[in-house]
C-alpha cells in the first residue's frame, strides 16, 4: 500500500520537485522518493548502506540520464522509514522487502545500485533474484568473507554492556569512526550526523543495536560462490583510501563477477556517492547504456 506523501525540494541543491511517499509493508512504513523521468530506460533504484539513509544519493541522482525512473529508499530501520521492532534487518531481510518495494511500485525489472551493506543487497538479489535485476553496479561495498571492521567487531563484543548505555555515548564513538570514511571534515560531520540523528532516542539506540547485531559476513560468504553466475552488467566503483573497505575487495568483486569493470576514485575514502558524486555520475550513464 503506498501511503500519502508530500512533494518537496531536494535540500539544498535546488532541483525541480520530487515526490516523497511511505510504502506500508506488512504494517512497516518504508519511505522512498521517486526521480527522473519514464522511458525506455531501465527503472534505477539506489540502496544504501549502515547506518546511512537516501540522503546519500541526493547529488549522484541528477547525474542519472533521461528516460529512467529512479527510486531511492530509506531501508527499514534508517532514514524516515520505521524502526525495525524486531523485523529482519538482515542483508536478506532487506532484500526481500527491497522485492516488496518494486512489486509495490510495479517494477517488474530494475538496475540495482548499492553501497556499503546496500551493495550486500544488491549482490543478493543478482544472484537470488537474477530476472528482477538488469544491471547491478556495487559502490564500496561489502563482499566475501571478512568486512566487518574492528571497531564493528569490538562493539558487536561489547553489545552486553553497551546496549544498556545512552544513546548518545553510543551514537558519538560511531560518529567519531564513521568520519574517517570522509576526506572532508566538515561534509562528513553534517552528513554522519543526519544520518545518526534517528537513533538518538531509547528506542533509536534499541534499533542501531538490532542493525549492529544484524551484520554478517557469511551472508555475502554464502554468496561468493555464485558471483560467476551474474549475468548482469556490472559496474564497480571504490574510493582509492576506504578505510573500512580496501580496493582490494573491489579488485576479487571484478575477478568474480564476469565482464564488471572497476573504477578506482583518487582522493576519496568510503562515501563515495557524497564525496565524488559526479565520477560516479559519469560512470552510471556508461554503465547503463551497456
Amino acid at each position: 500500500e503506498v501511503l500519502a506523501g508530500a512533494r518537496h525540494p531536494r535540500p539544498d541543491d535546488g532541483l525541480p520537485l520530487v515526490r516523497g511517499e511511505f510504502l506500508d509493508l506488512a504494517g512497516a512504513r518504508l519511505y522512498y522518493y521517486a526521480a527522473g523521468s519514464r522511458g525506455d530506460g531501465d527503472p534505477v533504484l539506489f540502496l544504501h548502506g549502515f547506518p546511512t539513509s537516501s540522503h546519500l544519493w541526493q547529488d549522484v541522482v541528477p547525474h542519472v540520464p533521461p528516460g529512467h525512473r529512479v527510486v531511492v529508499v530509506d531501508l527499514l530501520g534508517f532514514g524516515r522509514s520505521d524502526f525495525p521492532r524486531g523485523r529482519d534487518v538482515s542483508i536478506r531481510g532487506h532484500a526481500e522487502r527491497v522485492l516488496q518495494v518494486l512489486d509495490a511500485l510495479r517494477i517488474e525489472r530494475a538496475a540495482i545500485v548499492g553501497h556499503d551493506v546496500g551493495g550486500g543487497i544488491a549482490q543478493y538479489l543478482a544472484v537470488r533474484h537474477p530476472t528482477r535485476v538488469t544491471r547491478l553496479a556495487l559502490i564500496d561495498s561489502v563482499a566475501f568473507d571478512d568486512w566487518l571492521t574492528r571497531d564493528v567487531k569490538l562493539a558487536k563484543a561489547s553489545l552486553p554492556l553497551t546496549r544498556y548505555l545512552p544513546a548518545t555515548w553510543i551514537l558519538s564513538v560511531v560518529q567519531r569512526d564513521l568520519q574517517r570514511g570522509y576526506t572532508g571534515h566538515e561534509r562528513g560531520h553534517m552528513s554522519v550526523e543526519k544520518y545518526l540523528r534517528p537513533f538518538a532516542t531509547p528506542d533509536g539506540r534499541d534499533a542501531f543495536v538490532e542493525h549492529l547485531l544484524a551484520l554478517d559476513a557469511r551472508e555475502t560468504a554464502a554468496l561468493a560462490p555464485r558471483l560467476g553466475s551474474v549475468v548482469a552488467p556490472t559496474a564497480i566503483i571504490w574510493g582509492a583510501h576506504d578505510p573500512f573497505l580496501p580496493t582490494e575487495l573491489g579488485r576479487r568483486l571484478q575477478a568474480a563477477i564476469p565482464h564488471a569493470t572497476l573504477d578506482v576514485l583518487p582522493d576519496v575514502r568510503h562515501f563515495a556517492p557524497e564525496e565524488a558524486p559526479e565520477t560516479v555520475g559519469r560512470v552510471l550513464p556508461r554503465w547503463l547504456a551497456r
